[in-house]
């Protein structure tokens, strides 16, 4: 009809054609520059790992820590997992001197952890003890100067509180067999026949049980094989 005008157009809230590619390439481009980053990152580390296989001291090393975060390490422990993945022995040798002398390795102070650990949690004797850290590796003087942190009064009442903690189960059997089977369970534990005998005497007169023995430790009395110094 003349003299009304044509109603407007609606504008549309869809992307044009044009627009649409240019987000899309937008994106792409941003796609590209995280995937140019990832895989130059990956690069480094690709890098950084084959750095560790191809120099054995890089890889010695990151063995040892990798060793000394599970648990602590003797040296000898850690020479011999360095030998099992071929670790050359003047390598091993360098490494591990290197984490001596920054007091990531110390023997000494291994061995005295150990005996206060294994004492109050096991009930070892200072000779089992010994036995447990020179199959460590643990040298014979560290070894004698962790146990003498034992003293014999305190390993004469962790053999007494042994034996009361067993004593109840042997009831009802004669005398000279709770002795043996008493004495037995201290020598696997490190304990000398004497000291073993003395102690289950005592729990056997607390107790009112011991008319059958005799002053005398019995001569099949367990003895332990335990040698801290040359086993």
């Amino acid at each position: 009809m003349a003299g009304v005008p044509a109603p407007a157009r609606r504008k549309s809230g869809r992307r044009t054609r044009g627009g649409r590619a240019d987000s899309e390439a937008g994106q792409t481009e941003e796609t590209s520059q995280t995937g140019e980053a990832g895989r130059a990152a990956e690069a480094g580390r690709t890098g950084e790992a084959d750095q560790a296989e191809t120099d054995p001291e890089s890889r010695a090393r990151e063995i040892c820590l990798q060793q000394l975060t599970l648990a602590p390490k003797t040296c000898a422990q850690l020479k011999d997992a360095l030998r099992k993945r071929g670790i050359p022995d003047d390598v091993a040798d360098a490494v591990l001197d290197r984490f001596t002398d920054v007091g990531l390795i110390d023997d000494a102070a291994f061995a005295r952890a150990w005996v206060e650990s294994r004492h109050y949690s096991r009930g070892l004797s200072g000779r089992a003890l010994g036995a447990e850290l020179r199959r460590r590796g643990v040298g014979a003087e560290e070894i004698r100067d962790a146990v003498a942190t034992l003293d014999p009064g305190a390993e004469a009442e962790t053999a007494r509180r042994l034996v009361e903690q067993k004593l109840a189960s042997t009831k009802g059997q004669p005398a000279q067999a709770r002795t043996r089977k008493l004495a037995g369970m201290l020598a696997r534990k490190g304990y000398p026949p004497g000291l073993a005998f003395r102690v289950i005497r005592e729990a056997l007169e607390a107790e009112g049980t011991d008319a059958e023995l005799g002053d005398e430790p019995p001569d099949d009395l367990p003895e332990n094989d335990f040698d801290p110094y040359t086993e």
